[in-house]
């Protein structure tokens, strides 16, 4: 037995954004379930068919970023879709592609280069587009800045006036060239390659000239008992400020 149920008002049925009205006529449950399941069988193709439309919109876009004046690629350029977080960057090679739709608006950019944009053209052909795009080069130029060792101008030029600077340039070659001036330089001057290199093969001859012998032991050896009784009076083990 089939159980009938009248509507008494007209109603709307709403499945998936399918809006039908349901007139106040005699209806039972089976006839319910079976436009429920007509209906969401419909609105299941109808997103299908959307899905479909909004890939049909997408467009590999790819291209090369060069320079105006050289044609040389500009690498890891950044573009992305304005007002959106999309986007992609370029290799070294200044080779990108991305996925991007008709009249986007794409924002080149890239360090010492002008920002500049482009729109991706309606009404394409296929869903491929390729594109050279060339970019300004931008020059920055600075304020010119004046570095001083003392804080304040005012302070460097009472210091400049004070210096007491010798005329003649003999005196000034027998100064810079002093034997203590060059000690002390060559004791805070680190080594370079070539004396690094140096040393390490003076200490691979020295592993080789005793090679399959003992080391001499100079405990015992008074040359080197003198050594260092001299050095022991120059005060050459007293510990430096």
């Amino acid at each position: 037995m089939k159980l009938g149920i009248k509507l008494a008002t007209k109603q709307i049925l709403c499945v998936n954004k399918f809006y039908i009205d349901i007139n106040s006529a005699g209806l039972t449950f089976d006839a319910m379930e079976k436009l429920i399941l007509i209906l969401f069988f419909i609105s299941s193709f109808s997103s299908s068919w959307a899905q479909d439309d909004d890939d049909a919109n997408l467009i590999q876009f790819s291209g090369v970023v060069v320079t105006m004046d050289s044609l040389a690629p500009v690498p890891f350029a950044t573009i992305m879709v304005k007002s959106t977080s999309r986007g992609t960057t370029t290799d070294y090679y200044g080779y990108f592609s991305f996925v991007a739709q008709p009249n986007d608006t794409l924002v080149f950019s890239s360090v010492g280069f002008r920002k500049n944009e482009f729109i991706v053209p309606m009404g394409l052909e296929g869903n491929r587009y390729s594109l050279i795009h060339s970019m300004l080069q931008d020059t920055v130029e600075l304020d010119e800045v004046n570095i001083y060792p003392w804080p304040t101008p005012a302070q460097f030029k009472e210091a400049f006036l004070a210096l007491n600077l010798p005329d003649d340039d003999i005196e000034i070659m027998r100064k810079n060239l002093s034997a203590d001036l060059l000690a002390e330089k060559a004791v805070s001057m680190p080594m370079n390659g070539s004396l690094n290199f140096k040393w390490q093969n003076q200490q691979r001859a020295n592993q080789l000239y005793f090679a399959g012998q003992y080391r001499p032991n100079n405990l015992l050896n008074p040359i080197a008992w003198a050594q260092f009784i001299k050095a022991l009076k120059r005060g050459d083990f007293k510990k430096k400020d």
